[in-house]
């Protein structure tokens, strides 16, 4: 079995949904600290042939506190609004804008309060519409030492998951001992996103936008092709 294991982002770029697509598992944190000035709550967009970012804003809380613990800000129902106004302005005369916005709609829109349950939400629903059926589990769920740190946590989920492969992006190259997972019969694999480029409003492309991007230029058709535009090393 094939597995892979990320934090939750929001409207993630394509990458992430590569490495989902080429999995038979993905496990997804909710049990880790939560990252400032990552990817967790906000994303970037294409606005006025710039990219701009979207953030969920959220409540206070301890620098150590973990995913799941953390809420959204009490003022979020005009936040999103301003969201969606911002996409619908940018994006309403994209060839694919009439199938995706009502999707951004109803996860923007989403009453959840909890970051973690929103963020899974929204990323249940593009998985639905991209068609991607790999099983989805959530890390707490599992029955590990959720104590353990970096490698040595991989690789006992991977364990106990009973994991033949474990894919990783390619930017965790040097996190990663290939020969430490080959001593628990663990093959390790990194995802290397072939480059994708397709027509946008600008004459210069914008890469590494969110998957909102990619669901508004792009046929469903396409966007699955895309999902196999990778190499693993």
């Amino acid at each position: 079995m094939r597995i892979a294991i990320m934090q939750p982002y929001l409207f993630p770029y394509i990458g992430y949904f590569q490495l989902i697509n080429a999995v038979d598992t993905f496990v997804i944190y909710d049990n880790i600290e939560y990252t400032k000035k990552g990817w967790i709550n906000r994303n970037r967009i294409l606005s006025n042939t710039e990219a701009a970012y979207i953030t969920l804003p959220l409540k206070k809380h301890s620098d150590f506190a973990l995913i799941q613990e953390i809420q959204l800000a009490d003022n979020h129902e005009k936040k999103m609004i301003k969201i969606l106004n911002k996409i619908e302005d940018s994006y309403r005369k994209a060839p694919y804008f009439t199938k995706v916005f009502p999707i951004l709609k109803t996860i923007l829109l989403n009453k959840e309060l909890n970051l973690f349950k929103y963020l899974r939400f929204s990323l249940g629903a593009i998985l639905s519409y991209l068609e991607i059926d790999t099983k989805i589990i959530v890390s707490s769920q599992i029955d590990i030492d959720h104590n353990l740190k970096a490698q040595e946590k991989v690789l006992t989920i991977c364990e106990k998951l009973q994991a033949k492969i474990y894919i990783n992006p390619i930017g965790g190259l040097n996190l990663y001992s290939k020969k430490d997972f080959s001593d628990k019969i663990i093959e390790l694999s990194f995802l290397q996103s072939d480059e994708i480029v397709y027509n946008q409003f600008v004459d210069d492309f914008i890469s590494s936008l969110s998957i909102i991007d990619v669901m508004m230029f792009n046929s469903k058709y396409k966007i699955k092709k895309y999902l196999n535009n990778y190499t693993l090393k």
